[in-house]
């Protein structure tokens, strides 16, 4: 190919890239034209300071995350104080939802879109965004999403007709009731679901610094408990009995067991017979910052145990002065004590405020602190039984000086 002929086609591919782009830039605008929704926020102007209330509901299925005293709280769940970094995410994203797509749809194409207001499975997600006073400012139905489709062969296998199902990258939506506009929106919104244990504020008790821990079971020689001297000091076993040997390798995850816990819900109608509170396992923990953690364990049930908390602290109020301390360290000492002493108060005011509740933890967050007493304890090895040393083949006979 020569240089002209290399000139024309380069003209060539431009003109045609050029008349592509604006063929498609007409296509954009006409599409635009006929929906004028296209672009737009969903929800207007949305007051998203002025939502003090939010009902989401999918049939008999209803969630309310209720402001109460500039506090969002949980009500399925006693008024439990509620995420508020997730409801705070959740109103600015619907804030600035902007429609992709818009249609009329008659009412007998909802159905598949699973905007069918009714009770049927077709019927949408509905969530209600109310005021103080309870005044409706805003409604959304939550219909179908909508699946981009991949060419990729699927690990998780083929949907219906063979073909891959994609995965979620937008959602069909209406914002009435009585609307026949559905829109579609490039958010899924997978994370909102009436499920009160999934909005609840996870910020739980956190044991730093252990010193002590005193487990107390209903049967007596499962108890046990054990201390150390200092934080990085080894744990020694109160009351050792003959026969028994601690393992320290063993009681060696005491020291993190509790040092960030969760709760996976809030019991909401505690009965301490049922649970087994009113004869629980008592977990008494004391920590190098003068905190104490009065844990009682109920029976354990599809993974989880039941649990309630106390917590106290005997903070110090004033700092004691190294002996050979420099007057010249003890202002920057007293401060860091000064700073020190409030975050240990504010700690303890937040945990105090889970005594209201009552828990359900996880087997793996509480099976290494209320473990019974013998699996602290070395294995012992098992001496050679007698039948097994008359099994054992005769040692060689040494042959005599001059016998062959």
């Amino acid at each position: 190919m020569n240089r002209k002929q290399l000139t024309t086609l380069l003209v060539l591919v431009v003109v045609l890239g050029g008349a592509g782009l604006l063929l498609r830039n007409r296509q954009s605008a006409s599409w635009t034209e006929k929906n004028p929704a296209v672009g737009k926020k969903l929800l207007g102007d949305f007051p998203v300071n002025d939502v003090a209330q939010i009902v989401v509901r999918k049939g008999t299925n209803v969630l309310v995350l209720a402001k109460k005293e500039d506090l969002w709280r949980v009500q399925e769940r006693k008024d439990y104080p509620a995420n508020y970094p997730e409801i705070s995410d959740f109103l600015l994203k619907v804030r600035e939802l902007k429609v992709v797509q818009s249609e009329q749809v008659g009412p007998s194409q909802l159905p598949r879109l699973s905007l069918a207001n009714d009770s049927s499975t077709n019927a949408p997600l509905v969530v209600e965004f109310k005021d103080a006073s309870g005044k409706n400012l805003r409604q959304l139905f939550l219909g179908k999403q909508h699946l981009k489709k991949s060419n990729q062969p699927s690990p998780m296998g083929m949907g219906e007709g063979g073909e891959n199902q994609g995965w979620p990258d937008g959602r069909y939506v209406k914002t009435g009731a009585d609307s026949d506009s559905v829109a579609l929106i490039s958010d899924p919104l997978t994370s909102i679901e009436p499920r009160p244990e999934q909005w609840l504020s996870k910020d739980f008790f956190k044991v730093e610094k252990l010193r002590g821990v005193e487990v107390t079971h209903l049967e007596a020689t499962n108890s046990w408990k054990a201390t150390r001297e200092t934080e990085a000091g080894d744990w020694k076993l109160a009351d050792v009995k003959s026969g028994e040997q601690f393992d320290t390798g063993k009681a060696s995850g005491l020291s993190s067991a509790l040092n960030a816990p969760s709760f996976t819900d809030v019991v909401i109608d505690p009965q301490p017979q049922v649970l087994g509170l009113d004869k629980p396992t008592q977990v008494v923990l004391e920590t190098f910052d003068h905190f104490v953690y009065q844990l009682k364990v109920g029976v354990k049930t599809n993974d989880n145990y039941p649990l309630t908390i106390t917590v106290s602290a005997d903070l110090p109020k004033q700092r004691v002065a190294g002996k050979d301390e420099k007057p010249e360290d003890k202002a920057k000492l007293d401060k860091e004590f000064a700073d020190n002493q409030k975050k240990l108060q504010e700690k303890l005011a937040q945990e105090k405020s889970l005594a209201s509740w009552t828990y359900l933890v996880s087997s793996w967050t509480l099976d290494a602190i209320t473990k019974p007493r013998h699996q602290l304890m070395a294995e012992k090895k098992e001496e050679p039984k007698a039948d097994d040393k008359a099994l054992e083949p005769p040692a060689a006979l040494t042959p005599l000086p001059g016998n062959p």
